[in-house]
């Protein structure tokens, strides 16, 4: 079980994020380079499948715990165990996928191992025996490379930051069994349910994101009903222009973002923001529509592969950014060209 890099894989309710297995391949590249193994680290209740798979995308062995108090995620039970056994098995590495799950629990587990924390990182590279990380500083303008004195070095790495590996169902390794060190009376904090979310394409794990921003209400041409005040007016527009750019990822297969301003005005829920204070994506293409391009807003998104800005504003900062851009009315751009790839896709 002593191996030198430990991947964290992180779920929900037995279903594994994508990018846990985006880290595992991170992982098998660092033991080749350092000269070690890879362990995967599966916490939970009925998880084992998990551990299984993770062997068959490039663990050598899984470390499982699993007890009714790991059912749910939470720091306390999760981080003690962690640190227990990171403390008594000494690994040079443990990586996560960034998650807020896992932004949490590496958080904690960096305290009470006394080691620091890399985060949102989006490349890895080993010199002089030591890793160094590179990550977007300064709102994703620069990129810092940066190392972490202590030891373990816990990292978590932007999701679709980096490749995900085939499953190879014949790979097969040992699966060690712990036990959880905290009783259920000793965890203060206690799940009583969820509340259902949007269902969809996940932002985080999408491949394409059509995403809207305040251009999607500047349509004059839509009269709302009656009876509705400027702002609801306003919302009514906006929400007529979301279903266009709904429309438009549903036949890519991709997901629905928005820009904080979009948000800010009620135009669409806070789950769909992209940006420094809503989600950080890297999907392969990346289409803004009405969308200026604020800092904030491109924060989060630069690190798509493919960007393209739909903006009436030929001086808009998003062009900049973007590889292909289209200065015209996204209300007249969005209708034909999702048509168009409905014909060529045969949807």
């Amino acid at each position: 079980m002593a191996k030198n890099i430990w991947v964290y894989i992180d779920h929900f309710k037995g279903q594994a994020v994508p990018a846990s297995w985006e880290a595992v391949g991170v992982a098998r590249t660092l033991a080749a380079e350092l000269g070690g193994g890879v362990t995967a680290v599966v916490f939970g209740d009925g998880v084992e499948s998990l551990a299984r798979q993770a062997i068959q995308f490039g663990a050598d062995d899984a470390v499982l715990a699993e007890d009714a108090s790991l059912a749910d995620y939470r720091a306390e039970p999760y981080a003690a165990l962690l640190t227990s056994l990171a403390q008594e098995h000494s690994p040079q590495v443990v990586l996560f996928p960034t998650t807020a799950r896992c932004r949490d629990l590496a958080a904690v587990a960096a305290v009470d191992l006394n080691t620091g924390v890399l985060v949102d990182v989006t490349a890895l590279e080993v010199a002089g025996g030591k890793i160094v990380a590179t990550r977007p500083i300064y709102a994703g303008k620069l990129l810092a490379k940066v190392t972490c004195a202590a030891e373990p070095v816990l990292i978590t790495l932007r999701g679709r930051a980096f490749p995900k590996p085939e499953a190879d169902e014949a790979r097969s390794g040992d699966i060690v069994r712990v036990e959880p060190v905290l009783g259920e009376d000793e965890i203060a904090v206690k799940v009583t349910g969820y509340s259902e979310g949007e269902g969809g394409v996940s932002l985080t794990d999408a491949a394409v994101i059509v995403s809207g921003g305040r251009g999607v209400s500047n349509n004059p041409n839509l009269q709302p009903p009656d009876g509705l005040s400027e702002e609801e007016q306003e919302i009514w527009r906006a929400q007529q222009g979301f279903k266009l750019v709904g429309e438009l990822a549903a036949i890519l297969g991709g997901a629905v973002g928005a820009s904080r301003a979009a948000v800010d005005a009620g135009y669409i829920p806070y789950a769909h923001q992209v940006g420094q204070t809503g989600k950080v994506v890297s999907p392969d293409l990346y289409i803004a529509c009405g969308i200026s391009g604020a800092i904030q807003h491109l924060a989060g998104m630069r690190t798509s592969k493919v960007i393209v800005a739909i903006n009436k504003d030929p001086e808009a900062p998003i062009f900049k950014l973007a590889r292909f851009g289209v200065v015209g009315d996204l209300f007249d751009i969005l209708p034909p060209l999702t048509e168009a790839l409905k014909e060529r896709l045969g949807k």
